[in-house]
């Protein structure tokens, strides 16, 4: 079980990572015509979209992206917690 939650938690910190390389090129570059901006939109919209859909834009602020990277860290939290007990 410990190995199980391990790799969950790298998958996590990496779409992390995915997710905040999509930040930053959102900002730089808002249309996604380089591989690795399309590969990042491919990764992380499946996730976004519902949320979005759920929370919507706040004074046009996308807020999905924080609630995301916010449930990946609870995420890693309880699956240090069962990794360590």
């Amino acid at each position: 079980m410990s190995l199980i939650a391990a790799v969950l938690i790298d998958l996590l910190y990496v779409f992390i990572i995915v997710m905040i390389i999509r930040a930053v090129f959102s900002w730089v570059s808002p249309y996604p015509t380089n591989a690795v901006s399309r590969f990042a939109w491919q990764v992380t919209e499946p996730v976004l979209a519902p949320v979005r859909r759920w929370i919507p834009p706040v004074s046009g602020i996308d807020l999905s992206f924080l609630v995301v990277i916010l449930i990946a860290y609870f995420l890693i939290a309880a699956l240090n917690n069962l990794r360590a007990g």
